[in-house]
């Protein structure tokens, strides 16, 4: 019987390396990692496929190696089997290809371990910022900073001083109101009704525009037959900062549109770039008083755009970005696009500055009330009802050295509380009657802030040559103006020259050239022949020509040689025919001269129905011609010489 092929390799093979028991445990192991490598159901599921699975289960070496080829090349084609002395070898072929599975094997798992723990990682992130969503969501968007910065603002809104002394010391009724009876009940007549009127005040600072504006509307709102609600807004601002981008990026006044990009509407109108309309006062207002301080500093262009809203009584709204289809859009915007937002308001503007610097569509839509500069007696009664309202003691002698040093309400009552301020430091604690202020302590606050008396200039009894006492008016606040002229006689006839303040601008310059004239035939004294010199003391702009007057009468007495008195004061422009004509400011001009205790000012009779009242202890002397004003100083108009060629010389 001849011996089987396959067994005889297979002793050759055990003679030559010991023996197959070493080879099975060889390939089993092999096997195992294999199994370990991919997984048992893998290794059986690409068993299957590869037609090996009656191979690894076969008692016969080579075929179980066969199997092991197949799994590891993965390749279905192999079909021969390996004799018993190629066994290592196969084997070896075998390891290799196993070493790249299992070494492939082991970088995906360490892959596929990071992966998972990155996965995990998120998820826990995940999870935690859906919790924190859910406690913002339930608790809203605080978080223990803002908690802490809310705690700290509420910590200094606790912690407040006292209020200021204007504040404490500001009129809480219109009878507190001093020196401006007759422009309350002007201001009452026209907000206090059932069709209210648009109001500008005109009238100095410091005489309480603001106050009396405030207290009308309350007093408004108590009216049955007014429109005003208990509720009526008075809205402030003023005309200084209202500041607008012709762009129309941005105006407070009256509102404007946000870009979505760049003018920061809200993120959930940004993000799908929808425009977000701003209001602005004048909405902010509707039903009540929108009071402009300062209305003449406004720009005339922003004049112009709050005609069109006082017209409308509402505020349009435009934008490139709008788009009325736009399903996102929100329907207050929308309303706000199609209808504009209401605007019905009762302007009350207060200015310094005269009419002609509002605009005259405006003026012409506001009702004017003017008030009245202070005399030093009210000046007078309003530190001493303010001192009682502090709580403080004053020496007898000081509500009148406090009126000494200004005609503003408002200035009087901040040296007043600033002298109480002093007497409080002096005396260490408030005593049980109130602290006393002294005059020193006026004295004190004048020097440190650098006040000059409001009225330096007094009357004198002795007369004087080449001088008088001119009127001007600045923002409503009359003021003394010293004219002082010299005259010499000419180093060569009909060569005189003429010297004024080239400060003094040039409608006044034209004034002193324009009274040189009438002078000359007044006088019969031809000016060229003289040199002079017209001397405004103090310096300072005359913008207009009502210090003509006084230009003549103090050349007059210059080249005449007459002395004139020095307790009168006069204003009113000159003509060349002699004539006096009217001029502005009259009012403000009285008090001035009544401040600086005149004992008569002499002004055109033009102007004499401008005055209602005149004031204790002044008399008005109205005039319409040279000669009147020459009477009025106690002179006769000279008899002008019939002379021929050269004027005479006096």
């Amino acid at each position: 019987m001849p011996a089987d092929p396959e067994r005889l390799d297979a002793e050759r093979f055990r003679r030559k390396y010991g023996g197959g028991e070493g080879v099975r445990r060889q390939v089993a192991a092999l096997f195992d990692v294999l199994a370990g490598a991919l997984g048992k159901e893998k290794v059986v599921m690409r068993a299957g496929k590869l037609g090996a699975l009656k191979l690894m289960r076969s008692a016969s070496l080579g075929e179980r190696i066969l199997a092991l080829q197949r799994l590891v090349f993965e390749d279905p084609t192999l079909e021969r089997i390996t004799p018993a002395s190629q066994y290592k070898k196969a084997i070896a072929e075998i390891e290799d290809a196993l070493a790249d599975i299992v070494a492939q094997r082991t970088v995906e798992d360490e892959v596929e371990r990071r992966v998972n723990e990155k996965m995990v990682h998120r998820h826990a992130e995940y999870v935690r910022d859906l919790k924190i969503e859910a406690l913002s969501e339930a608790a809203g968007p605080e978080t223990p900073a803002t908690q802490r910065r809310l705690e700290d603002l509420r910590a200094l809104d606790e912690r407040r001083l006292n209020s200021t002394a204007l504040d404490a010391l500001r009129p809480k009724t219109l009878a507190g109101i001093v020196g401006q009876e007759a422009a309350v009940s002007a201001l009452l007549a026209k907000l206090a009704s059932p069709f209210p009127q648009h109001v500008i005040l005109y009238g100095p600072p410091g005489v309480g525009k603001t106050t009396v504006a405030r207290l009308a509307l309350e007093l408004a709102k108590k009216r049955a037959h007014t429109p005003f609600a208990a509720a009526a807004p008075f809205v402030e601002a003023s005309g200084t900062t209202l500041r607008w981008d012709y762009r129309e990026t941005t105006n407070p006044l009256l509102g404007s549109v946000h870009d979505p990009i760049y003018q920061g509407s809200r993120r959930d109108l940004a993000e799908s770039g929808i425009p977000e309309p701003k209001l602005g006062l004048v909405t902010k207002a509707h039903g009540g008083v929108l009071f402009i301080d300062e209305i003449g500093e406004m720009a005339p262009a922003l004049q112009t755009k709050l005609l069109k809203v006082l017209e409308d009584k509402r505020v349009l709204f435009e934008s490139s970005y709008y788009d009325e289809h736009d399903p996102n859009v929100p329907a207050y915007v929308k309303k706000l696009f199609a209808d504009g937002a209401p605007a019905d308001f009762i302007l009350i503007g207060a200015t310094t500055r005269e009419p002609d610097a509002i605009d005259p569509a405006i003026r012409s839509r506001c009702a004017a009330v003017y008030f009245e500069p202070l005399t030093q007696a009210q000046i007078l009664r309003i530190v001493q009802e303010a001192a009682k309202r502090l709580g403080a003691r004053t020496m007898k002698t000081v509500p009148a050295l406090i009126a000494t040093y200004t005609n503003e309400g408002r200035k009087a009552v901040q040296i007043l509380a600033d002298a109480y301020g002093h007497a409080l430091y002096r005396q260490g604690a408030p005593a049980a009657k109130g602290a006393l202020v002294r005059d020193e302590d006026v004295i004190s606050v004048v020097q440190a802030g650098r006040i000059v008396r409001s009225a330096p200039t007094r009357p004198r009894k002795k007369k004087e040559i080449g001088r008088v006492h001119g009127l001007g008016v600045l923002q409503y606040v009359g003021s003394l103006i010293e004219i002082e002229a010299a005259a010499f006689p000419a180093r060569e006839p009909r060569k005189g020259t003429v010297r004024f303040n080239d400060t003094a601008g040039s409608m006044s310059r034209d004034s002193v050239f324009n009274a040189a004239s009438v002078v000359r035939a007044m006088s019969g004294l031809d000016p060229s022949d003289f040199d002079l010199h017209v001397n405004v003391i103090g310096g300072g702009n005359i913008d207009g020509p009502s210090a003509g007057l006084a230009f003549f009468l103090a050349l007059y007495s210059a080249l005449t040689k007459t002395p004139l008195p020095q307790d009168i004061a006069l204003t009113g422009e000159v003509s060349l025919a002699g004539k006096v004509r009217a001029v502005g400011g009259v009012v403000e001009k009285l008090y001035a001269a009544r401040s600086a205790s005149m004992r008569a000012i002499v002004l055109p009779a033009e102007n004499a129905r401008e005055i209602e009242a005149t004031p204790d202890g002044i008399n008005v002397i109205p005039v319409s011609t040279i000669a009147e004003v020459l009477a009025a100083y106690g002179l006769r108009a000279p008899a002008i010489p019939q002379a021929r060629g050269r004027g005479v010389r006096g």
